[in-house]
């Protein structure tokens, strides 16, 4: 009996330090498991809508209530990892980036729409390698709210603290989108509108334009816009046009928007013309339908200068050397003519000059040959008059 005894109890001190020893050994590995990955770690995991009550193969949530109605639904989050993770699950309002997506509000942020409507059953979720789960979630709607579109987002995220202290967020979601029945007003505005011309070195070849503008959505529905960009001179003159496939647009949204339009004649005064056409978007709990709603058009326009410098440079040119080869001619019509003038009053000169010399020189030559005859008178105060040759030739033949 004693020796039963002393026997068994060295098995038992054995079994218990087997038994330490393994609980020893398994407390690294557990709190390896709980400790959060490092960022140099591969961390992945899958969301999706739950196939439920609401839709089955969803690529995002779509709900259509009343104001106070209420819907349930779930969130499928699988691990991909090759060890145990633990997310956060959290809803948040829903806006448009600079580039037209959309995203949600940071975790830390406070949401103030739809994301606040959204109560998650399960806010922090850990799954083993492989392991999946659904997190149900209800949506509320509060009894004031107003009628139209609102978005936001459902995710499951996780903190990663890099080597230097930096937080960053991991998180994967699906889409929430949801329509408070009443009154839908779509309304869009086009503004901020500016052209740009962007002229060549080649007169033959057309330029380019780039249109900027703006985007508003000042309406309570969800729109998507196609967008045309005109381009042309005076009177609609060599006119150009391009579309822009805008992004949808939440209420309340503002986007901005440059569209470059090429083959723009330039003609000195450049028209820019935008024009939105835009569908409403339809939602239901069955998916996506065919809007109901007229679509909305929505227009905005600018002008700018559009010179065609180098073919005026070059119009320029020719008219200097056009100019400068009229007043060449002209200066050397006027120097012939000063020529021809010049010449024919020195031969009137000439003319002038043999006339007057001529007779009168004969006279003056033969008053002084002739003597003046006896008895004659000579004027004292004036010239004396010059006897006839005749009658002195006569008095020569008399006897």
């Amino acid at each position: 009996m004693s020796q039963a005894k002393t026997t068994s109890r060295p098995l038992r001190l054995l079994l218990s330090f087997l038994t330490g020893l393994a609980l020893l050994l398994a407390s690294p590995l557990a709190a390896s498991a709980a400790a959060a990955p490092s960022p140099d770690t591969t961390v992945t995991w899958s969301v999706k809508p739950a196939d439920t009550a609401q839709g089955r193969d969803r690529p995002n949530y779509a709900y259509d209530l009343m104001p106070g109605g209420t819907v349930g639904d779930a969130l499928y989050v699988a691990n991909r990892s090759p060890q145990p993770i633990t997310l956060r699950v959290y809803a948040a309002d829903g806006f448009l980036t600079d580039d037209g997506a959309l995203d949600i509000l940071a975790g830390d942020a406070e949401s103030t729409d739809l994301g606040s409507w959204v109560s998650i059953a399960s806010p922090e979720l850990t799954l083993d390698s492989g392991a999946s789960a659904e997190v149900p979630f209800t949506v509320t709607v509060p009894a004031d709210a107003a009628p139209g579109d609102y978005a936001a987002g459902i995710v499951a995220s996780m903190l990663v603290t890099a080597d230097n202290g930096t937080v960053t967020e991991r998180r994967l979601g699906s889409r929430v989108h949801l329509r408070v029945q009443g009154d839908l007003v779509p309304s869009l505005a086009i503004g901020d509108v500016v052209v740009d011309y962007h002229g060549t070195a080649n007169p033959a070849e057309t330029g380019s334009a780039t249109v900027g503008y703006t985007l508003t959505n000042t309406g309570n529905t969800r729109l998507d816009p196609n967008v045309e960009v005109a381009l042309g001179g005076p009177f609609g003159w060599a006119r150009v046009t391009a579309a822009d496939d805008a992004p949808e647009l939440l209420p309340g949204s503002s986007l901005k928007r440059t569209v470059e339009v090429p083959g723009v004649v330039p003609l000195v005064l450049l028209s820019a013309d935008v024009t939105a056409t835009s569908q409403v978007v339809s939602r239901t709990l069955a998916g996506a339908e065919p809007s109901t709603l007229d679509p909305l058009v929505s227009q905005g326009a600018a002008a700018t200068a559009a010179v065609p410098w180098t073919a005026l440079a070059i119009l320029a040119v020719i008219a200097l050397l056009v100019a400068w080869r009229v007043i060449a001619a002209r200066r050397r019509r006027a120097a012939h003519a000063r020529q021809i003038a010049a010449a024919v009053a020195a031969a009137r000169a000439d003319a002038d000059g043999t006339d007057a010399a001529g007779p009168g020189a004969a006279t003056g030559a033969a008053a002084e040959r002739e003597p003046v005859p006896a008895g004659g008178v000579a004027d004292t105060e004036g010239v004396p008059e010059a006897p006839s040759p005749a009658p002195t030739r006569a008095s020569r033949r008399s006897p």
